[in-house]
Order: structure tokens, then C-alpha cells, then sequence
């Protein structure tokens, strides 16, 4: 069903299964998406006869219920981003979601890094609480003029990937694929990864 996720108690926080020790796109997407057929039919449907490298999923739950899923595929010349979203109740009564799929080409990636949040432990070792990776891309997001005192200047700001995970949101496995995920997009883009 599309719509609101409820649980018993509004309160209630929501615990995803991990997907982090599938190999398998379709058996990671079966375990950890709410709606696991609309995402691999979209992704099939832009992976055609490409193999899937490597992977990462996203999914979040709002504070209203309302489900936020993604996935990232790289097949070795393209990053594949599915998106899947709810609709809220008052649009459709009877629950909706939306499905996008974007493709991007590997030739348009420019730069490839990551940030880990470093926690020192009580006996000092450091452990990783988070990691957010960004794509950065050719083409653009956004331009525009931005004034201060009279003058202008242009600002121009690239289209970017990004993804992220914590401790919380993942946990160990999720965040150390997704590292994995931005070492394999940058080894076949050609892009070394900068952290």
C-alpha cells in the first residue's frame, strides 16, 4: 500500500532490516525497500542487459508517516538513481507514490569524495559514526545573481549526487558499502576519490 506507514503508537520509530550483507540488488531491495517491485521494475527497465557493480539504498520514514525511498546502481558506465516516494493522503485518498529513475553517464562525473565522522571510543580507538559521499557532476543545478551592497555576482553551482549514512541510519555494514559504492564509481570513472 502506498501512503503514510503507520504503526501502532504515532511515536512509534521505525527499524529497517539491513540490506548491507546482500550481493544481490533484487534480494537487498526485497529485504529493505517498502516497495521493492516498483523500484527493480524501474531499474531493469534503465539497466537493460548492464551488469549491476555496485549498489547502495536509502530508505526513511517521516515524522507523518510517509515513506522516502532510493537506490544507487553503477553497471561500470552509468550511476542509476531510482527514487520512490509518497504522495500525501489529501492528493489521493487511497495512497500514491511517485517513481523516478535518473541516469547518469560515468563521462559526466568530475569529482568523486567522502567525509567520515570520526567518535572516539572510551578506549581510544576511532570509529566511523557517518559517511556522506558526493558525485559531483558536469552539469549544472542551479545559477543565478546574488547581490550584497550593490554589487552582483554569478553563482553557479554543479548538479550533485549525494548519500549518506550514520550509526543510526545503516549502521556499520551500510555505511562501509556505501564507501564501497564511492570507491567503485571513482575506480571506473577514472576519478580519484577525495576525503
Amino acid at each position: 500500500m502506498f501512503g503514510p506507514k503507520r504503526g501502532p503508537e504515532p511515536s512509534q520509530e521505525f527499524v529497517f532490516p539491513d540490506w548491507s550483507p546482500y550481493t544481490d540488488l533484487a534480494e537487498a531491495a526485497g529485504a529493505y525497500f517498502r516497495d521493492p517491485e516498483v523500484a527493480m521494475e524501474a531499474l531493469n527497465g534503465a539497466l537493460g542487459d548492464g551488469t549491476v557493480l555496485g549498489f547502495t539504498l536509502e530508505r526513511m520514514v517521516s515524522d507523518d508517516g510517509m515513506v522516502w525511498q532510493e537506490a544507487a546502481v553503477c553497471d561500470g558506465t552509468r550511476i542509476i538513481l531510482w527514487h520512490g516516494e509518497d504522495v500525501p493522503d489529501e492528493e489521493y485518498p487511497g495512497g500514491a507514490m511517485t517513481s523516478a529513475i535518473r541516469t547518469v553517464p560515468l563521462s559526466r562525473v568530475t569529482e568523486i569524495g567522502y567525509r567520515q565522522l570520526l567518535v572516539r571510543q572510551d578506549d581510544g580507538a576511532l570509529r566511523v559514526h557517518g559517511v556522506d559521499v558526493y558525485i559531483l557532476l558536469e552539469s549544472l543545478d542551479e545559477a543565478g545573481q546574488t547581490g550584497r551592497d550593490g554589487e552582483t555576482t554569478l553563482v553557479i553551482r554543479h548538479d550533485a549526487i549525494r548519500l549518506g549514512k550514520t550509526m543510526e541510519a545503516g549502521g556499520q555494514g551500510q555505511m562501509r558499502r556505501l564507501t564501497d559504492f564511492a570507491h567503485l564509481v571513482a575506480r571506473v570513472a577514472g576519478v580519484p576519490v577525495d576525503q
